[in-house]
């Protein structure tokens, strides 16, 4: 079985869907209030493994929240790696989404990880056919993550989200990028770069093509879909696809999961990615 390590946030996500966002001081009343566990790499984790990937993930939290994370991860089939903080918080964010399906997300970033802790997940990143991190966490997280999995021969995606200057080290080490339309800055001019373009899918600068967007029904909720787009997209190459067809896949499991509302449980599983990739480009 493929393996894909995952290094990121998890914390504790409020969603409110609303008719439309805020205009000036006005209040706006939500129609619902969903919970659950996640953040940009936890739901990487989940995407990689309801795809077929077994899955380690990196991530801190609250001290008192250490079991209830522990539980949910394990019920999701990912072997969660938690540093627990006794200062900190969890990591928090409120989703608040509009009839378009289109979102506004606040985060309080809460607990983090160390480059120190980075040690203590080293023999996941070694077993691992593809390590996926993100810029949810700090440059020296990242780095100390690379450095090992460059010494296994370990393939690296980063997604460099939210966006922020990217280090010489990391620029020449992770093996791909997958940046959306506004997070290309630095990247100009490097092959090993997959754009997503949202509704418009994705763009393969190694081979100067566009992948388009797959058609899984209406959009209720496109939270979480460029989370479940690198998930995805992680396995498929672990399993040797193309480029190409990895981001088939990966836009097929985006499109499915935009059609349910709220993340975790609307994460597609292998076959139902499989069967819209089939619909779509097969």
């Amino acid at each position: 079985m493929i393996r894909v390590a995952v290094i990121g946030i998890v914390g504790n996500s409020v969603f409110l869907p609303v008719e439309h966002f805020h205009m000036g001081g006005e209040t706006v009343v939500a129609s619902d209030m969903h919970t659950e566990w996640g953040g940009k790499g936890y739901n990487q984790a989940i995407a990689a493994a309801r795809n077929g990937a077994r899955v380690s993930f990196l991530g801190a939290v609250g001290e008192s929240d250490v079991s209830a994370v522990l539980s949910d991860a394990g019920a999701r089939g990912i072997d969660a790696h938690l540093v627990a903080s006794k200062e900190e918080k969890s990591p928090y964010a409120v989703i608040m989404t509009d009839a378009s399906g289109a979102n506004h997300v606040t985060v309080y970033h809460g607990a983090r990880l160390g480059a120190d802790d980075v040690a203590h997940f080293a023999d996941e990143i070694k077993k691992a056919d593809v390590l996926l991190l993100s810029n949810e966490v700090s440059e020296d997280v990242n780095l100390a993550a690379l450095r090992i999995a460059k010494e296994s021969g370990v393939c690296v995606i980063l997604n460099p989200a939210p966006a922020r200057p990217i280090c010489p080290e990391l620029l020449e080490g992770v093996s791909l990028f997958t940046p959306n339309e506004h997070e290309t800055e630095g990247l100009e001019g490097r092959k090993n770069v997959i754009v997503t373009l949202g509704e418009r899918g994705c763009f393969l600068r190694e081979t100067n093509e566009r992948v388009p967007v797959a058609d899984a029904g209406a959009v209720l909720d496109t939270t979480g879909a460029g989370d479940t787009f690198n998930g995805v997209l992680a396995v498929a190459l672990a399993e040797g696809n193309t480029q190409k067809r990895a981001c088939e896949l990966a836009n097929a499991a985006a499109a499915l999961k935009v059609t349910g509302r709220f993340v975790a449980n609307a994460i597609p599983e292998r076959q139902q990615t499989i069967h819209v990739w089939e619909k779509n480009y097969g």
